[in-house]
């Protein structure tokens, strides 16, 4: 430790006693600054760092580096029996994707033109202004009326008890489910949740994340009847149907999420109702019985319309409630409404410059840094905070372009039709599994500038009328 004014004496130790204000009077070795019981400090001021070849974010002694990489946390774990390889990644065949992606300021101006075109064609007759469904649940009333909660904090309990008062007129809120938060962060979401459902039994709680979180709040449910399990994993490879919990009780799966990323969002909702909903629907398929061909004969005239309708199909998603967000991240790769986007003659070069050009409606395609609400569930962030930054630079969004073509509020309007019918494809893919799909404005903007929800629930089974 360095010290105040004069140094050591001669031939004296180096190291400066705090608690004794001076120097040590111990007298090292020959040719050594420090005494034995200080000499370590010598070692490391010696001893060399190197980044991690792991993580190059951190580094470590060089001569302690076999012992490092063995315990470093960013080291190859044992995958998990529920990861399974691109079981969420939708397209196969990337040859259909344009390797020529530029920028849209590579663009000219009659190029950028046409793609407004296109786009306001594509819209014609969507629903571009959502209603407004802002609501709240008792649960947070206690921590919304808490003063000792700041402005940031205040904004984040707004949104969450809005998606809990939107999950409750879904009817998700409810005994003998499993939560599955896509994004968990540090899982205040589905802490919410568990809080709404203080008195309901046989609940589960399932927070996915594929980084290592700190600062979870998972430890601070108290009831016992909830159950709360981890996984860190991508959701591109998450196999739900093998998922431990999910294969012993096989609850119905409601799927959360606050602020779900761009293209995480269309990997979750095909973990849920592809993969998910097709394995556990496999499952429940058994083979008849064999019978012999003349008790075929006896039981076939008793199989009637009416008796098929007793039987109640029930999905195994019970639904689906998530904060869209980061359009601007969203991956033809993933996406779920492909085939949306080609029944309006649009591909994935269309798709790559409208995603760009959705950031338009929070940013504005302003120079200045904007800052929108982040998929990240930033109040994992010590901070507290759930804001990140649009970092899509003048090239990339094309304002060099379109500097003093289009007035921010036109930018705006462009951006907020990008979203929409990014998000109308994700509605249509819903429909098609099954599932009644609809988007709503959950917050103010002043709250939130990612201020839509995606709810969907599965459509009712259609009962035959009685033949007469």
């Amino acid at each position: 430790m360095a010290a105040p004014g004069a140094g050591p004496g001669p031939g004296r130790c180096a190291h400066f006693v705090l608690r004794k204000r001076r120097f040590c009077r111990m007298i090292p070795a020959p040719g050594r600054r420090f005494c034995g019981e200080h000499g370590h400090e010598e070692e490391q001021n010696d001893r060399k760092r190197i980044p991690c070849p792991l993580d190059p974010k951190h580094t470590v002694y060089e001569d302690q580096l076999q012992k490092h990489l063995k315990k470093c946390n960013s080291r190859e774990k044992p995958k998990p029996v529920y990861f399974v390889q691109d079981i969420n990644a939708g397209l196969k065949d990337v040859v259909e994707i344009s390797e020529k992606q530029v920028p849209l300021s590579s663009l000219s101006l009659e190029e950028l033109q046409n793609l407004i075109i296109k786009l306001k064609k594509a819209s014609n007759g969507l629903e571009v202004h959502l209603k407004e469904q802002i609501l709240s649940h008792q649960a947070l009333q206690e921590a919304l009326s808490d003063p000792k909660n700041g402005e940031s904090a205040f904004k984040h309990l707004k949104q969450q008890a809005s998606i809990l008062g939107n999950m409750e007129k879904l009817h998700l809120l409810g005994p003998g489910r499993c939560f599955v938060e896509f994004g968990a962060g540090r899982g205040k979401l589905s802490h919410w949740v568990d809080i709404a459902l203080e008195n309901v039994e046989n609940v589960q709680f399932l927070l996915v994340e594929r980084a290592t979180t700190r600062f979870k709040v998972d430890g601070k449910h108290k009831r016992r009847d909830s159950i709360f399990e981890r996984l860190q994993v991508d959701i591109q490879h998450l196999c739900l149907n093998k998922v431990p919990i999910l294969e012993k009780k096989k609850l119905p799966v409601v799927g959360i999420g606050k602020h779900l990323c761009g293209a995480a969002t269309d990997l979750a909702l095909r973990c849920l109702v592809e993969s998910y909903t097709t394995s556990c629907d496999g499952e429940d398929e058994e083979p008849a019985p064999k019978r012999c061909r003349a008790a075929q004969t006896e039981v076939a005239p008793h199989k009637s319309a009416g008796n098929e309708s007793t039987t109640e199909v029930r999905k195994p998603v019970a639904g689906i409630v998530i904060a869209l967000c980061c359009h601007h991240k969203c991956d033809w790769t993933h996406y779920v409404g492909r085939e949306f986007f080609k029944s309006t003659g649009l591909g994935p070069v269309e798709f790559h410059y409208f995603q760009r050009m959705s950031s338009w409606a929070t940013c504005g395609m302003q120079e200045t840094t904007s800052k929108v609400s982040a998929s990240e569930d930033g109040e994992d962030q010590t901070n507290d905070t759930e804001e990140h930054e649009h970092t899509l630079s003048r090239t990339a969004s094309g304002s060099d372009t379109l500097q003093g073509i289009l007035s921010v509020e036109e930018r705006k309007e462009i951006g907020c039709l990008c979203k929409r019918l990014i998000d109308h494809g994700r509605i249509e893919y819903l429909q098609q599994q099954g599932y009644k799909a609809a988007m709503q404005y959950y917050t103010e903007p002043a709250v939130s500038l990612e201020n839509v929800l995606l709810t969907a629930v599965p459509n009712p089974p259609l009962i035959p009328e009685p033949t007469v």
